[in-house]
């Protein structure tokens, strides 16, 4: 289909890049906002007006960004969808978001806003606002591209004190005019790979160096060349995320789930790497749940190792962190190991543990 150019100054953008949170310092994540202010800049470059791009932001202490933003808490974007996008109209809309994210049990993708904490983690409900744009409140913004480079990993996963909270976006009567273009970073269940030392997300720096010289670029090219190169970083080892996509325009729906691996034989189950396979047995012990009991477990090892070890309140990215932090350590992983099984013997556990890191250690790779 080929689709009318668009004019630069007739383009509406939503930027939004997170990387402090009111969670506190375990929520940091470097990267988002500079890739915000990346993509800014590529818009600038192709000609869309600065008073057409609504910049929101919520950058790490210390960080300058140089330009005037608007904040990143959930009051401040419910009302970029609700009122500020809606009023200022155009005919294409983008949407870029960097941050943290999480996928509910009713399968929908939640981007937590600044104000999140781990009792109230406001958030904006993704399925929700791409339901209110392609309804009748929101007339033109014909085509609508999101890119989106957040984890996707189920929220039961992380044992938060508190539920998620339930709020969706008011809609429209529904149209069939729009289309909509949605890019994922991270597939059902995933963690989308951020490089914290370069402050880039690796999706968000795929896409910046993927986008061609048009403000609103033709999306299946767009796509498989971010599909491409993602496809290369995985093959390497430098990571387990598969991206996705999502288009919908009058008369065609097209879904591109999670794809098997390069050179993986169509009746093949996906292989697990050999880092994620510690994870997931490490995580199939009940203490991990707990931050009391994984304390304990870190009081067990080595003293020099722990000082240096970044901690989290989500279980997962703190077993993440414990991981990597004793696998650069000589006999590490079995320190781990006996520091795990002497909480918790559970000889089923154990033996998983037990060949998981023997299967690391014959084949290491890096991405985790």
């Amino acid at each position: 289909m080929t689709r009318t150019p668009v004019r630069p100054d007739r383009v509406l953008a939503l930027v939004v890049g997170i990387e402090q949170y009111a969670a506190g310092p375990g929520w940091d994540l470097p990267g988002p906002a500079d890739d915000a202010l990346r993509f800014r800049e590529w818009l600038l470059a192709r000609g869309v007006p600065d008073n057409r791009i609504q910049l929101h932001l919520a950058p790490l202490t210390g960080s300058a960004p140089g330009v005037p933003f608007h904040p990143a808490d959930h009051d401040s974007l419910r009302r970029a969808f609700i009122k500020d996008i809606p009023e200022r109209g155009g005919d294409a809309l983008w949407v870029w978001w960097g941050g943290h994210g999480v996928l509910d049990a009713d399968e929908n993708t939640r981007l937590y806003t600044a104000d999140a904490t781990s009792t109230d983690r406001r958030n904006i409900h993704v399925e929700s606002a791409l339901t209110r744009l392609r309804s009748d409140v929101t007339p033109g913004l014909g085509v609508q591209m999101w890119m989106v480079d957040a984890c996707r990993t189920f929220d039961e996963m992380h044992h938060f004190p508190q539920s998620l909270p339930t709020e969706r976006f008011p809609a429209g009567s529904r149209v069939a005019e729009h289309e909509q273009i949605l890019m994922l970073a991270a597939g059902r269940g995933q963690r989308a790979v951020n490089d914290p030392e370069r402050r880039r997300g690796v999706f968000s720096d795929i896409v910046l160096r993927a986008l061609p010289d048009e403000p609103l670029p033709d999306p299946m090219p767009l796509f498989e060349a971010v599909k491409e190169r993602m496809n290369v970083l995985r093959a390497a080892g430098h990571t387990d995320q598969i991206s996705g996509f999502r288009l919908q325009r009058p008369g065609h729906t097209e879904i591109i789930p999670p794809g098997r691996p390069p050179h993986q034989g169509q009746g093949d189950e996906p292989a697990v790497p050999p880092a994620a396979r510690i994870v997931t047995a490490l995580m199939a012990y009940p203490l991990m749940g707990d931050r009391d009991e994984r304390q304990t477990l870190v009081n067990e090892l080595p003293a020099a190792v722990v000082a240096r070890m970044p901690r989290h309140p989500m279980p997962r990215t703190d077993v993440i962190g414990i991981f990597r932090a004793l696998r650069a350590q000589p006999d590490g992983l079995w320190k781990l190991y006996a520091a795990v099984t002497l909480i918790d013997d559970d000889p089923a556990r154990a033996s998983e543990l037990s060949s998981a890191v023997r299967d690391f250690l014959a084949n290491p790779a890096p991405g985790m």
